[in-house]
């Protein structure tokens, strides 16, 4: 069975990894984890590492959690009137 790890012990692994203090036979050893897989954390982090600094995207990120959260009010809101419409439909025989 595979192991999954997620995103921090990734990321710390990839740091370890581009410090070069340790091989990645050492690194695997360590944390028991595929060199392999080191050598694609370590990349995917070098690919990526620059939407850290990008402006805009805590904006974005912010402006998304705020239009899901109302999203998710709506939509209780909208339960909430479904099954006080349905109870007055069973109330006057209509269901």
């Amino acid at each position: 069975m595979r192991k999954k790890h997620g995103p921090d012990f990734k990321a710390k692994v990839a740091l370890e990894a581009m410090q070069n203090n340790m091989t990645l036979a050492e690194l695997a050893s360590k944390y028991d984890v595929h060199p392999n897989m080191i050598t694609q954390w370590k990349q995917a982090l070098m690919k990526k590492a620059s939407n850290v600094f990008a402006k805009g995207q805590d904006d974005e990120l912010e402006r998304r959690d705020a239009k899901e959260q109302e999203l998710y009010e709506e939509i209780g809101r909208l339960k909430v009137e479904l099954e006080a419409v349905k109870k007055n439909a069973r109330r006057l025989g209509v269901l």
